[in-house]
């Protein structure tokens, strides 16, 4: 098990005018924005425009707001602040913040895959039936598909019932296909389609707190998972 060597910072900053009287008068919120991949590590620009490196959008930050002022706001290090959309297996459009106050496990597949996902499903699946029922309600388990054209909310529903996943603690996603790029390279995972229907990929299954921030990452397939299991008892236990 390695956490990803490539760590998103991503903020979305939404501050109205209104906010500026509790502000310090020797510290003025400023707008600036970042590479959210850290390309060039903290380095900030002062106007929109493209990580010169990977070439992805630039993300807006406040240069003074580093810390969070309680626990309803969003850290920089949380998936939360992805405002892409996504469908979910019965249809219904969500963010990723909705999905916020659980532990979540998290893995990206797609459906007519016929070596490592089917493998990575059964990696998910053990690791659920490992954790004790008293943090069940406490534990969400995601599938985020990397084949958004083919995996519609009406294939990955059909998935979910196949693999004994149809049930509230499971949500399948399917996003657009640079929201899944976006959100894979949050996770570091590697896919790259080679041929139609057939992908060749990273085979990661995540940890995210509560909060949406990146705690554990399991690497492989069929690997032992005592300390994934461990993690996510500790994360759903706080």
């Amino acid at each position: 098990m390695k956490i990803a060597k490539y760590f998103i910072f991503l903020v979305i900053v939404a501050v109205s005018l209104g906010s500026c009287k509790e502000q310090k008068k020797n510290e003025p919120e400023k707008i600036a924005y970042r590479c959210p991949m850290k390309c060039e590590g903290e380095k900030i620009y002062h106007k929109e425009g493209s990580c010169p490196i990977c070439k992805m959008d630039l993300k807006p930050i406040l240069e003074t707001t580093k810390v969070l002022a309680n626990d309803t706001e969003i850290s920089e290090n949380s998936i939360f602040n992805l405002t892409t959309k996504w469908k979910t297996q019965n249809d219904k459009s969500i963010e990723l913040k909705e999905l916020k106050g659980k532990t979540l496990v998290m893995v990206m597949v797609y459906t007519t895959c016929k070596a490592a996902c089917p493998r990575l499903v059964a990696d998910m699946r053990n690791i659920a039936k490992e954790i004790p029922e008293e943090y069940t309600n406490k534990v969400h388990y995601v599938f985020v598909s990397i084949d958004p054209e083919n995996d519609t909310p009406k294939r990955l529903k059909e998935f979910a019932k196949e693999n004994y996943m149809d049930t509230n603690n499971y949500t399948f996603l399917q996003g657009t296909k640079n929201g899944v790029r976006e959100f894979a390279n949050v996770l570091a995972v590697k896919y790259k389609e080679i041929s139609p229907l057939d992908f060749s990929h990273s085979n990661i299954i995540s940890v995210f707190n509560p909060k949406g921030e990146l705690v554990h990452q399991q690497e492989g397939l069929g690997v032992d998972n005592k300390e994934t299991v461990a993690k996510i008892i500790e994360t759903a236990g706080k």
